[in-house]
């Protein structure tokens, strides 16, 4: 695949094992850049999230709720993912799972299945939010409705079997910036209490004024022409930016939960989650942050059985179960 000659929009390479698929993805694909694709690609979600099995074999019971949404609104639906045998000890901690699309795609079943496992082994409840899309409805509904979900999970936590200190916000592309955010609103507000963030690859600043944001036109992963797509999908019309929206904007990041995030080094992210962690880190926040060599967006579930993506998902893993560990095996 040939890289962009210009200096000011060079990107690193591809990692070898990731080229062949990703040029089978971009022959497949359309891009996300007008709601004609955009209808295509809303289908292509909903029918690989649901063919998936969610109980891994009858080990986790899965339970669907409606529950108050925003004030004012409709009701917020949760998915919820619990270990089916009796004998595990409760409370157990929660991962409030956030599905990414850019703001514009997927559903609540899109991304949990690698969450499967901490439900079926009894680490973890796993709670996974559908939350309203753009442009059908832009801000402040997405991020309203991810409050709202994770308001009632911690105030009904002990009835259902969570501890309520231990609740990890966690979001994939879109879904991480939208975690972000909920880490932002939650903190402002007072409530609830997070342990956690869990942020991958996430779309964080609506300017797209970086080198990352800019180096990938027409290379068949998320570039600028979909990530404008999807911020102006979000935002709409030319106005003030809430930080909750867009989570680079917030000035002041202290008082964050301890946070993991990662990016790929071809990754049209990769810049503005360098930029995130970095002050994170001056306002004091513990923060661990991976750059995965070569990775495009997504690289790690659209080529899985890479070298590069099996590390990937083993550095989550370590870092999700070390999160889920009761406080005196957390610390140190």
């Amino acid at each position: 695949m040939t890289r962009p000659s210009s200096p000011a929009t060079r990107r690193p390479p591809f990692d070898p094992e990731l080229v062949t698929t990703l040029e089978k993805l971009t022959a497949a694909e359309p891009r996300v850049v007008s709601p004609q694709a955009l209808a295509i690609r809303r289908q292509r979600y909903a029918d690989a999230a649901r063919t998936l099995d969610h109980t891994a074999g009858g080990a986790v019971t899965m339970e669907e709720l409606d529950v108050p949404g925003p004030e004012g609104g409709a009701d917020v639906y949760l998915t919820l993912l619990r270990p089916s045998t009796g004998s595990m000890p409760l409370p157990l901690p929660a991962i409030y799972f956030i599905h990414g699309g850019g703001m514009v795609l997927g559903d609540r079943y899109a991304g949990i299945d690698a969450l499967v496992p901490y439900a079926a082994d009894g680490s973890a409840v796993v709670v996974s939010v559908e939350y309203r899309l753009a442009p059908e409805h832009p801000h402040p509904a997405p991020i309203d409705d991810c409050y709202a979900g994770i308001l009632w999970l911690a105030r009904n936590a002990r009835e259902l079997g969570i501890d309520p200190d231990r609740i990890i916000v966690m979001g994939v592309s879109a879904g991480a910036g939208l975690a972000a955010g909920i880490a932002l609103l939650a903190r402002d507000r007072g409530f609830p209490a997070l342990s956690h963030q869990i942020l991958l690859r996430p779309m964080l600043d609506d300017r797209m004024q970086t080198h990352s944001s800019q180096m990938l036109d027409g290379e068949g992963v998320w570039d600028r022409n979909e990530n404008a797509f999807g911020w102006a999908a979000l935002l709409g019309g030319p106005s003030e930016v809430s930080p909750y929206a867009a989570p680079s904007r917030a000035e002041d990041l202290s008082g964050l939960p301890r946070t993991y995030l990662d990016t790929g080094s071809a990754d049209t992210f990769r810049d503005e989650t360098l930029e995130y962690a970095g002050r994170l880190s001056a306002h004091g926040v513990s923060v661990d942050l991976h750059v995965w060599g070569g990775g495009f967006h997504g690289f790690e579930n659209q080529v899985p059985d890479a070298a590069l993506s099996r590390i990937c998902r083993t550095v989550q893993d370590e870092f999700i179960r070390r999160a889920l560990a009761p406080a005196r095996q957390a610390k140190g």
